[in-house]
């Protein structure tokens, strides 16, 4: 995970409850995971000598970004079937894709903010791909050699603005509305393309969406290999592989997310992304009175 704990901001390897700082292992690793997903940093090596830094608890270290710039934000916006049907859409025969900015993607446990003109936050539980390899024309026998890990994303949607246009640029893009993280897990620990896994969102103990990764239309692979006809995925680029059926504006009321809730999103093996809602309203306030 990336973060800043009591050896200061950098890229830490957690295992269980604990975790050491690769960073101060190696300055070149620098505070993401970028300089590691590139090659310039000899991963192996380092966690042979995390002996050489002491072992922080996990829970006093305070997420960042796993790529604080990633060059591409890619999401699947109808990937579960039960999903594309409570929104009334039909099935899909190509994927429904849409881009992210920078500036609506924080860290698990940062506030992820209600916007002050629309009171229509909605949640999404998705799974996050983070690019290793990058490529163009990626056969989909190949694709999985190119991921680097998994992640956890919330892709918050603020409906009202999504509606407003075919293009659903605006509702998918309000700052800090796109919770990630807090740990990346690479490949190897897990189920090959993330298969059979349970995603779940919730609020305290409101259970929202529950569903398995099995019920993607489309594979991690099969995306992958899909987007790269396009363009060209580079390293630390992320791909968000859509949401399973529960959202709030599908609900009778709908279930919008309110300020002073938390919203959970557990990925198994992935662990939990925890944010607290906040109105910009708040924040504004507090931001003035400083």
């Amino acid at each position: 995970m990336t973060g800043t704990g009591v050896s200061g901001q950098g890229v830490y390897l957690v295992e269980g409850d604990k975790a050491w700082s690769l960073t101060a292992l190696d300055g070149r690793v620098g505070t993401d995971l970028r300089a590691i997903i590139e090659g310039g940093v000899e991963l192996d090596g380092l966690l042979a000598r995390r002996g050489e830094v002491d072992a922080e608890p996990i829970a006093s270290i305070k997420p960042g970004l796993p790529v604080a710039q990633p060059g591409k934000i890619i999401c699947l916006g109808l990937n579960y079937a039960d999903h594309i049907k409570e929104g009334g859409y039909d099935i899909p025969v190509y994927p429904a894709l849409f881009m992210r900015c920078n500036t609506s993607m924080i860290p698990a446990g940062a506030p992820m903010v209600r916007p002050s003109c629309s009171e229509q936050l909605d949640y999404e539980a998705e799974l996050m791909v983070i690019i290793g390899k990058g490529g163009k024309h990626i056969r989909e026998e190949d694709a999985l050699a190119h991921v680097f890990g998994y992640t956890i994303f919330n892709d918050g949607s603020v409906r009202e603005y999504q509606r407003k246009t075919h293009q659903w640029t605006p509702g998918k893009n309000f700052d800090a509305t796109g919770p990630v993280g807090p740990v990346v897990v690479t490949p190897d620990e897990l189920p090959a393309g993330m298969e059979g896994l349970k995603i779940e969102s919730r609020v305290g103990s409101e259970i929202l969406q529950s569903a398995s990764t099995s019920d993607m239309l489309w594979s991690v692979a099969r995306t992958i290999s899909t987007v790269s006809e396009f363009t060209t995925l580079e390293p630390g680029d992320y791909i968000a592989m859509g949401t399973p059926p529960g959202v709030g504006h599908a609900k009778k009321p709908p279930r919008w997310l309110r300020p002073g809730e938390t919203v959970e999103i557990e990925i198994e093996g992935l662990g939990i992304c925890a944010n607290p809602i906040v109105a910009e309203e708040e924040i504004r306030a507090t931001e003035a009175a400083e």
